[in-house]
């Protein structure tokens, strides 16, 4: 497997959530942070808590486009997070 695949591979088929498609390309971060809590409470593969799996999907996302990701969407997804705290009712 290629590096430019393994990440994707990773997102597919390891024990994290089911995404919804087109997640982290929304422009809104409370949307992007309810499709995250959709999948992290409706998921049958994760270890962790909703929270906790939506929160590391959504940094390893982060993390993985790295250049990739033009600085608005990134701010997105950033604030996303503070949105999917919010939604599970965490500081």
């Amino acid at each position: 497997m290629t590096d430019d695949r393994w990440s994707q591979d990773v997102t597919e088929n390891s024990d994290s959530l089911d995404l919804e498609e087109g997640v982290f390309t929304k422009d809104d971060p409370r949307e992007v942070a309810l499709s995250l809590k959709r999948s992290a409470d409706r998921s049958e593969r994760r270890k962790g808590t909703p929270l906790r799996s939506a929160m590391s999907m959504l940094t390893f996302y982060i993390n993985r486009a790295g250049d990739q990701l033009d600085a608005d969407q990134r701010q997105v997804l950033e604030d996303a997070k503070d949105e999917l705290r919010d939604l599970y009712g965490k500081d």
